[in-house]
């Protein structure tokens, strides 16, 4: 019962929350501007983000206080995803060059992978792979990477929250079913504060989530699949697996853009997802469809890898095939 009022609580306070960014937004005329490199045609607010990280950040203490999450969770995920929401919530209220952004994350990946000692040994075709310093440097760039993958990917409506909570309640079903149930509740904790503003992002959004929202979300994804890999290994595994959708399209578009010699962080409209919308010319659609490719074919894939069927490379692999060739049918990355 107290678990359940803590998620009804987290959920509520977040819608609550968006409904008031949302008014500030309006009144200070925080507007997203539909471009010639937008996905939407309509001006709305941006920011609303925020509600997940206050929400997310005022549960932490209170699962700490219960004995459902350690202290080394708390500190990594509040230090290193609250300086994030700052430098994003800073940029969503006035430019902050890339080069101090990038070194602010650096910064805030660096404390989180700190406070969780690290990468672990992995276990890989039968033998254990330790990693030392080189893997806390590894862990950094991948949390690095993440937060930034995650701006990138939130140029739909709906699409950044619904990732997160799909990747966040498959992963926690994959530890029950495998017996790990501490691990369980950061990850529902988060799925409730995101349901919370999605009321207002779902298709056609109301609120945008802004880089405040969305880095928060890399980084804390990132911070939370490191965690459960000192418990196994294959957990490392099932959230990358989990969040496949994301990390094929982003890593694919951007290694084409960079061969072309464009600027990474310039906006842009050349992602799978985006190309998708105007094909199919609706976000929701596009939402709901990767939804779908979460469940019925990451989350079994996920689950066959926590249950010892398949090999944690090999499950990813297989998991990453069809994506990546959906993101080549789409020629994502190409000019527009």
């Amino acid at each position: 019962m107290i678990l359940g009022w803590l998620f009804f609580a987290v959920f509520v306070t977040s819608l609550f929350l968006t409904m008031l960014l949302r008014r500030y937004a309006l009144s200070k005329s925080l507007m997203d501007i539909p471009n010639a490199r937008s996905s939407h045609s309509v001006p709305t607010p941006r920011g609303g983000g925020v509600a997940i990280v206050i929400s997310f950040a005022c549960a932490l203490p209170l699962a700490w206080t219960f004995g459902l999450i350690s202290s080394e969770q708390v500190i990594a995920l509040l230090g290193s995803g609250l300086l994030v929401a700052v430098i994003g919530f800073a940029d969503d209220h006035g430019h902050i060059a890339a080069r101090w952004r990038l070194l602010g994350h650096f910064i805030a990946a660096g404390c989180g992978v700190y406070f969780l000692h690290g990468l672990p040994p992995f276990l890989l075709f039968g033998s254990i792979l330790d990693f030392g310093w080189l893997g806390s440097l590894l862990a950094v760039i991948y949390a690095v990477w993440m937060l930034n993958l995650y701006n990138f990917m939130d140029g739909i409506d709906g699409l950044a929250s619904v990732e997160a909570i799909c990747a966040c309640v498959g992963a926690s079903l994959i530890y029950w079913c495998t017996g790990n149930h501490s691990l369980i509740w950061v990850p529902l904790i988060l799925a409730s504060a995101v349901s919370g503003f999605l009321c207002w992002n779902f298709p056609p959004a109301r609120i945008f989530m802004g880089d405040a929202g969305s880095g928060f979300l890399g980084v804390a994804l990132a911070l939370i699949s490191l965690y459960s890999a000192w418990d196994s290994s294959d957990f490392f595994f099932v959230w990358l697996i989990m969040l496949g959708v994301f990390i094929t399209d982003a890593t694919f578009t951007l290694f084409r853009r960079l061969m072309r010699g464009d600027a990474i962080y310039q906006a842009h409209r050349s992602h799978a997802y985006q190309i998708a919308s105007r094909v199919l010319n609706s976000h929701k659609t596009v939402t709901l469809g990767i939804a779908a490719i979460n469940i019925f074919w990451l989350l079994p894939v996920a689950l066959s890898v926590a249950l010892h069927w398949i090999d944690p490379l090999l499950g990813t692999l297989i998991a990453y095939v069809p994506l990546i060739a959906g993101v080549v049918y789409l020629k994502a990355g190409n000019p527009e």
